[in-house]
């Protein structure tokens, strides 16, 4: 198959003839060990767009807008683009980037609750109106800079699960939301809706029953101050699985049934970022060090290891937590990783720690887990990596690949990227095995 632009921004391989993720991943794994050992992405497109058709049989009533601070890849980007997504974006940079991809204004929302002046400005400039806004000085600063903005008032939730102490609550009570909505009637400001988020963390079905019926209330209020609500959010919280997926929309859709029909004419949208790209993004990483301790029978580690010590180990890789594993510092976390190497018959399993390459006390992306023993050079494979991983400053290459099956069960679907994505080239992959280097190679 022929590349589908001139002068693309990236590739993606069309795996053909049975080649896999696995085939992909050692091919890079041999390039990388003939030259430096770098930690490297392969994202698979076709879990992107099997989540979008799995949102639109569970969700079809609520328009995803995608966060673009989860994973800003540019393949991301243009695929959701052409999936027919919505972006929230929290920075004049990202506004840039996805307009790159000729999203239109529309499509857009200035999210975060602490926006930059000049952010603001290039909002009103290029024309994104919907920002989202929780307090009377963020009010004030778009009254200023962009008074012709579209408002979202955040409103409060109340989540309590599983890592509860993680899950920060913000937005506005229904208190403050009333004095929000006095504020910006006063300052001429409009506001067209409100936004709830409930964090994945949260194992309460009641919390999405409490979420739509306190927006309900911002709705009243609003109407009762002369405002044209028609816009609410239901934030993010997707995990990515279907099962969750499915949980969430059996609470919430009774709920929108009731206080938010169809012909009330309010528009649906949600946040799913980890929902999109977490399962899509595989991380290779390369050990780099190791160091031997013991562990006493109290479980406490000692530098000196004796006969009747069992060894632990720690690992050290060329990526972590300042880098690829950033998402670990939001108490994420981070799974155990495979072995990239035949094992051994009966192998055994030790202890083990694995670091990224500061030396920081901080800088433990895993904190305990059984591996059979590894040497330098080693390589170590991460599954579900897309969110949080990629940022501005450490972005380790991206190698984007897509199945023929998906690619042609998209077209079957009428989702056309060949006719529509215009910065990437489609290029074929096919494999084959090289004795001398004792991996898979691509071919040209």
């Amino acid at each position: 198959m022929k590349g589908l632009a001139d002068e693309p921004n990236y590739s993606i391989e069309l795996l053909e003839g049975g080649a896999t993720l696995k085939d992909v991943i050692d091919t890079h794994v041999c390039e990388q060990t003939l030259a430096e050992k770098n930690a490297f992405f392969v994202a698979d497109l076709g879990l992107i767009t099997r989540q979008h058709i799995r949102w639109q049989a569970h969700m079809p009533q609520v328009r995803p807008f995608y966060p673009v601070r989860c994973n800003s890849s540019p393949a991301v980007i243009e695929i959701l683009a052409t999936l027919g997504a919505g972006f929230v974006c929290t920075s004049k940079a990202e506004m840039v980037l996805v307009q790159s991809y000729g999203v239109a204004p529309e499509s857009m929302v200035l999210g975060g609750m602490c926006k930059q002046l000049s952010h603001i400005k290039y909002a009103a400039k290029s024309g994104v109106e919907l920002l989202l806004c929780d307090n009377e000085t963020e009010l004030r600063k778009i009254a200023r800079c962009h008074p012709t903005a579209k408002l979202l008032l955040q409103v409060a939730t109340e989540a309590h699960g599983e890592g509860e102490e993680t899950c920060m609550p913000f937005g506005s009570t229904l208190k403050s939301c009333r004095h929000l909505l006095e504020c910006a009637k006063e300052l001429g400001v409009q506001v067209v809706g409100a936004k709830f988020h409930v964090p994945s963390c949260c194992t309460d079905p009641q919390a999405y029953t409490h979420a739509v019926s306190d927006a309900r209330c911002v709705f009243d209020m609003g109407e009762e101050l002369g405002f044209h609500m028609k816009i609410l959010d239901i934030g993010g919280g997707f995990s990515g699985s279907e099962a969750q997926l499915e949980q969430v929309h059996g609470s919430i859709r009774p709920m929108l049934d009731m206080y938010f029909p169809s012909l009330s004419g309010v528009a649906l949208i949600a946040e799913p970022g980890s929902y999109y790209v977490s399962s899509a993004f595989t991380l290779a990483v390369n050990i780099i060090s190791k160091k031997v301790v013991a562990r006493d029978q109290h479980g406490q580690l000692m530098d000196k290891l004796t006969p009747n010590d069992e060894p632990e180990f720690l690992y050290y890789m060329n990526d972590g937590v300042y880098g690829s594993f950033a998402s670990k510092l939001l108490d994420h976390a981070i799974p155990v990783p495979s072995v990239r190497k035949d094992p051994l018959v009966d192998e055994p399993v030790f202890a083990c720690s694995l670091w990224g390459p500061s030396c920081d006390s901080l800088d433990r992306v895993v904190e305990r887990c059984l591996l059979p023993e590894l040497s330098v050079g080693d390589w170590l494979v991460f599954s579900a990596m897309g969110a949080h991983s990629l940022g501005d400053a450490h972005r380790p290459p991206v190698y984007y690949v897509i199945s023929t099956d998906d690619w042609y069960e998209m077209q079957d679907a009428g989702i056309t990227l060949d006719t529509t994505m215009k910065n990437f080239s489609l290029v074929p992959y096919s494999f084959q095995f090289s004795p001398q280097a004792d991996a898979f190679s691509t071919l040209a």
